[in-house]
């Protein structure tokens, strides 16, 4: 399976955290491994700061406040279907957020980010956690894709 990865990265201040080669390789390993597709599948990954991601969120979900990641996942959307492309969707991550939480958590920022993005990797792929089942299933994914890749929850 082809990837076509589209990452934007708004990093000042998070140029030490994030290597861009690093976020490629997991995303396309993780997908390769996870998603099964006879198309080139797309996927769209910004990552941003609270201001962003908060417009995004009172704009496209009538929620005005910062979050740590917002999917927009296409599979949702017949008309994202152009037959070229598996067209996953869009995740939108803000690193300011990733910040603050690895604090609350107590994670490496690393942990955090690589979270917050096989979260919004499963959302993709058609996971999801409103009812509690689903929650479920979806967090032992989450738990499963990191700690396949040493992203476990003890402080790093």
């Amino acid at each position: 399976m082809k990837i076509n990865l589209d990452l934007g990265m708004d990093i000042e201040g998070f140029e030490n955290e994030i290597v861009y080669e690093d976020v490629e390789k997991y995303v396309i390993d993780v997908l390769n491994k996870e998603y099964e597709s006879d198309k080139e599948v797309y996927v769209s990954i910004l990552l941003t700061g609270n201001e962003e991601i908060q417009r995004v969120n009172r704009d496209f979900r009538g929620k005005d406040m910062p979050t740590d990641v917002i999917s927009f996942a296409y599979h949702d959307n017949e008309e994202a279907d152009n037959g070229l492309y598996d067209s996953l969707g869009d995740i939108i991550i803000s690193l300011e957020r990733v910040e603050e939480q690895r604090k609350d958590y107590g994670h490496s920022f690393k942990r955090e980010f690589y979270y917050v993005l096989t979260h919004g990797l499963l959302h993709l792929m058609g996971y999801d956690h409103i009812e509690e089942e689903d929650k479920k299933i979806m967090r032992a994914k989450e738990e499963e894709i990191l700690e396949g890749y040493g992203y476990t929850r003890e402080i790093k």
